[in-house]
């Protein structure tokens, strides 16, 4: 299985990284994408990536970051992924409009800023989207031609069914997290039993949004196993048919067997 969504370079992690590392390796876990969210978190992943095999990075600025994404920031994303084959994607970066702090055109300048720089390297997208999902498909819609040919993920998916349906229509993946297996996310759990097989993956966030039955603890990358669970239980397929195609999809958008 693969966690394509995790932040393992944060403090609740400072002295435990090793044994997350195994735990996750002990339960099946065979990559990890380690996601960068601020200039910190991102210097972090690309260091990370270096350190441990399964680990890979990306570079990306949350929306709470927006204010310090430029031309110059994108020049040295530029060399770091020149250097490190073992950058897979730009992101997370997008659009909050629920918790962000930022003016909403700060934060649209700077996600389309990434995706420019994405669309350079032919890099993968990782989008973070809150409240903001109009303004978010415009933005991409506007980027690109034909996002059929994209590889974009809206991870740790929380919008409506609706709105799922038009992402699938333009062969944007949506990912899932421990959320689905909260007792009032019954929306969530409609949207995975609806996603198409091929557009879908799984993901922890952590340390952020344990599944349920470890709630109230620290995330880790070992606890997606509850993710594939639940997704297998509202398909009604086998824990290990979701564990295949989820792996499969996440080798495919991320390319991890080139790297």
């Amino acid at each position: 299985m693969i966690d394509t969504h995790a932040h393992l370079m944060f403090p609740e992690f400072k002295d435990d990284i090793v044994n997350v590392l195994k735990r996750a390796k002990d339960a099946g876990i065979s990559k990890i994408i380690n996601v960068g969210c601020d200039l910190k978190s991102c210097k972090s992943s690309v260091e990370m990536g270096a350190k441990y095999p399964e680990l890979f990075g990306t570079l990306g600025m949350h929306p709470y970051e927006a204010q310090f994404v430029n031309d110059s920031l994108m020049n040295e994303w530029r060399k770091l992924i020149l250097e490190n084959k073992k950058i897979v994607a730009i992101g997370e970066c997008g659009l909050d409009y629920f918790k962000a702090k930022v003016e909403k055109e700060i934060q649209k300048k700077a996600f389309i800023l990434q995706i420019k720089l994405a669309k350079e390297f032919d890099l993968p997208i990782i989008v973070h989207n809150r409240d903001a999902d109009i303004d978010c498909l415009e933005i991409l819609d506007e980027e690109f031609a034909d996002l059929k040919k994209v590889p974009v993920v809206f991870h740790c998916y929380g919008s409506d069914l609706e709105f799922a349906r038009r992402l699938w229509d333009r062969g944007i993946y949506t990912s899932f997290t421990g959320i689905i297996t909260y007792p009032n996310a019954r929306e969530l759990r409609e949207v995975a039993r609806e996603v198409p097989m091929d557009l879908f993956m799984v993901e922890t966030d952590c340390p952020y949004l344990a599944p349920q039955s470890y709630r109230g603890k620290r995330n880790e990358s070992s606890y997606v196993l509850e993710v594939v669970r639940e997704i297998a239980r509202v398909k009604g397929i086998s824990f290990k048919e979701v564990e295949k195609i989820s792996t499969l999809n996440a080798e495919k958008f991320f390319e991890l067997n080139q790297r």
